[in-house]
């Protein structure tokens, strides 16, 4: 699969996400600012830290090229700006502290997944009907798989999912809400992906095996080669990642035939097959 964006500007400049329609929307009394653009099934598409940067919005576009009603929520940061390392580090610091993530200890589920369950509903009803994918990032990777609680959520995947940070082997996930979704997955032959690179010391391959662990074959992860990675990144990730971490993002190379292309395309054909699209 051959995808171009649409977008001409380079990534070091901020981006004004002008091909959007920019919604406030208040689900379970709480209002957040959500990017839709597309036709065709909804896909959320759940932005990393330190927010919608202009490689989070390329992304997005890939999967609005697809063929798909993208819903890009604000969860924080500033929409469309360049990942700056002074600026990234007061949000994540924000972040860490806000009552709506569970940033430390696993067995717990973030409050946001709620209101992101709710997300999805309202994006099914908006398309006709139609079941729902998720793509989430970095601190927002297990919401994509957490999301799965919700009846119309078909697809799910997790990119280098981080949460919790103090225990690379535990889920941002309570154990009921674990125990539901390995259940749905079981009685409805789904399955949820994961995606990280193999020396990702935010995202470790100990996270994957207890996905494994707690869903079977019903979890599909692939761990890409640290050579496969972008080494050109925004200041933020610069000065704060120093592995390989963001697969469909950051550390993404844009030509035909890299790992991280394969695996963009991988991510759209799944949405496409369990969103049963022609």
């Amino acid at each position: 699969m051959s995808i171009t964006s649409e977008r001409k500007d380079p990534l070091s400049v901020d981006d004004p996400l002008s091909d959007f329609e920019v919604r406030d929307v208040t689900l379970e009394d709480k209002a957040k600012r959500v990017y839709v653009s597309g036709e065709g099934p909804a896909v959320i598409v759940m932005h990393e830290m330190p927010g919608i940067s202009p490689h989070v919005a390329r992304f997005a576009r890939w999967v609005r090229e697809a063929g798909f009603t993208v819903y890009l929520p604000s969860l924080f940061g500033r929409d469309g700006a360049v990942p700056e390392a002074e600026e990234g580090g007061k949000i994540f610091q924000r972040v860490c502290i806000s009552r709506e993530f569970h940033v430390m200890g696993g067995g717990k589920t973030s409050p946001v997944v709620s209101w992101l369950r709710a997300l999805a509903a309202m994006a099914s009803r908006e398309c006709g009907g139609s079941s729902v994918g998720a793509v989430g990032m970095c601190f927002t990777g297990n919401f994509a798989i957490s999301m799965m609680i919700e009846p119309v959520m078909k697809a799910a995947v997790a990119c280098q999912p981080s949460l919790p940070l103090d225990a690379p082997a535990a889920l941002e996930m309570s154990d009921e809400d674990a125990g539901a979704i390995a259940e749905r997955l079981k009685s409805e032959d789904l399955t949820v992906r994961g995606y990280r690179f193999e020396g990702d010391q935010f995202c470790m391959a100990a996270r994957f095996k207890t996905y494994r662990e707690k869903f079977g074959d019903h979890f599909e992860g692939k761990e890409l080669s640290d050579q496969s990675a972008n080494s050109e990144t925004s200041p933020f990730f610069a000065a704060h990642i120093p592995t390989p971490h963001s697969v469909v993002t950051q550390h993404l190379i844009d030509r035909e035939g890299e790992p991280t292309v394969q695996a963009r395309d991988e991510i759209l054909g799944y949405l496409r097959d369990k969103l049963q699209m022609s």
